[in-house]
């Protein structure tokens, strides 16, 4: 069994003055049990700054990697360099950057690569678009996702996580079911669990759509999601660390 992640995706917000959010997660962390992971993903720029004062049990990542460790690449940021800044994690082939920078699947293995090489944990992204979804093809779209998308490595045996993203459920208006994201989440862990055999069965599969304190519980209590992948509510320490409580069972 999985354990626990929850992770927080920042985007493009944050600046030094968020450091009061930082510390206040670190602080509060100390009043819950070891039960689940805690992760912060921060802009590139504030890593650094949040590593000296994470303490040991809040986790770093950043937002995507390159997938060379050094060269002539104006703007981009190795996993080298995120490792050194103090992260531990890499979120790779989130929706909006294959979306709006042509990220492929052969693109996101090979950041994923990168990111195991450099001793970080890449959380590989997948989910399909709301036209995608009423065509029926969620599976299908997830399944070519996930299996482009994981490097040829033994990636198990180094330890990487996977998001599902429902896009479609994402400013849409939409709301993805218990049924469907159970149908998703079982689907991609029978994938994994053919693809690596047991080692298939540990890889944590988070949930990115949308998880907030109030459907949290719902959301964790699904078969095969051992975890969240949260965006907004990740900016403020109450609305974060209400949904680690809920992770652990201290809600």
């Amino acid at each position: 069994m999985a354990r626990r992640l929850i992770a927080g995706n920042w985007k493009m917000n944050g600046t030094t003055a968020s450091i009061a959010e930082i510390d206040a997660i670190v602080s509060r962390l100390n009043d819950f049990s070891d039960l689940a992971d805690c992760l912060i993903c921060p802009p590139a720029t504030l890593i650094s700054a949040f590593s000296q004062r994470s303490g040991s049990r809040l986790k770093l990542g950043g937002q995507s990697c390159h997938s060379e460790m050094a060269g002539a690449f104006t703007g981009d940021v190795s996993a080298a360099m995120l490792k050194d800044a103090g992260a531990s994690y890499v979120i790779v082939g989130h929706s909006e950057r294959r979306e709006f920078h042509n990220e492929t699947d052969a693109t996101v293995a090979a950041q994923a690569a990168a990111a195991l090489s450099a001793g970080l944990t890449p959380i590989i992204c997948v989910g399909e678009s709301l036209p995608q979804r009423k065509a029926g093809d969620a599976l299908v779209v997830v399944e070519k996702q996930l299996n482009g998308s994981i490097p040829d490595c033994q990636s198990a045996d180094h330890g990487f996580v996977v998001a599902y993203e429902p896009i479609w459920a994402i400013g849409t208006g939409e709301v993805a079911t218990p049924p469907q994201i159970a149908e998703i989440h079982g689907h991609m862990r029978s994938l994994l669990r053919a693809r690596f055999g047991e080692h298939g069965a540990s890889v944590p599969l988070l949930y990115g759509g949308s998880m907030k304190p109030g459907n949290a519980a719902d959301i964790l209590n699904i078969p095969n999601v051992d975890g969240g992948l949260i965006g907004g509510a990740s900016l403020k320490a109450d609305d974060f660390m209400a949904i680690y409580a809920v992770a652990v069972g201290e809600d």
